[in-house]
């Protein structure tokens, strides 16, 4: 998945969930924040930053989407809509699944809408996408933030599973730099035990980490999973 044009910048403050203060080119900016989660170990005043400008006679009332921060030397994707995009691309090249032949995005089933749909090898299989952020020590934690809607979408595969579908969740990790991924159960222990019951359910629990580019990023690695 590539970037354009991506520049860099200084971050300065986030008033909220969805603008944050740059400084790009000696100016003070407010640029989207293209992720609602708290993102407090990366967002740190005059951290770098790498953002995109708008596309030419964008209606958008910021100039900048804020896309990658800099910790400890390399950089973090903070980009919400990148692993969605960036599994359906794994998937299609065989990395998750073997004899892919169809993938749809946000396919419904009973009163859910699942992220991705794929037939693989005469199985059909709903599965979620989640992108990760936080590092803690070397562990990737999901969620930053409490997701009852997270915590429903585990549920539902369960449900999927339990009527002849595989189901599984792909972790996209958002970076390099960490050898494990686990729920983050002081954050969230109902997430953590959802996906306790999901793995004893038969659904399938992947977690993958990416390499981040100054113009793009890819899935890499897989990670162990420790629930």
């Amino acid at each position: 998945m590539r970037y354009n044009n991506l520049q860099e910048a200084v971050f300065l403050k986030r008033p909220n969930r969805f603008r944050a203060h740059i400084c790009i080119d000696g100016q003070e900016e407010i640029c989207h924040v293209k992720n609602t989660g708290r993102l407090g170990e990366l967002l740190l005043p005059g951290v770098p930053v790498l953002v995109e400008p708008a596309a030419e006679g964008s209606s958008r009332k910021t100039k900048y989407s804020l896309i990658c921060v800099k910790k400890d030397g390399q950089w973090v994707n903070i980009d919400s809509q990148a692993p969605n995009r960036l599994a359906e691309e794994w998937i299609a090249e065989g990395g998750l699944l073997e004899d892919v032949t169809f993938i749809k995005r946000e396919q419904k089933y009973g009163s859910s809408r699942f992220d991705l749909y794929v037939e693989a090898a005469g199985e059909k299989w709903f599965i979620e996408v989640k992108g990760v952020t936080l590092n803690v020590g070397g562990t990737a934690m999901f969620p930053d933030a409490p997701t009852e809607r997270g915590k429903k979408h585990v549920e539902e595969l369960i449900a999927c599973q339990k009527d002849g579908y595989r189901a599984g969740i792909l972790f996209v990790i958002q970076m390099k730099g960490v050898s494990r991924f686990t729920p983050f159960e002081e954050r969230q222990p109902e997430f953590a035990e959802a996906l306790r019951l999901a793995q004893k359910a038969g659904v399938m629990i992947r977690a993958v980490d990416c390499i981040v580019e100054r113009d793009g990023i890819r899935i890499d690695s897989d990670v162990a999973v420790r629930l």
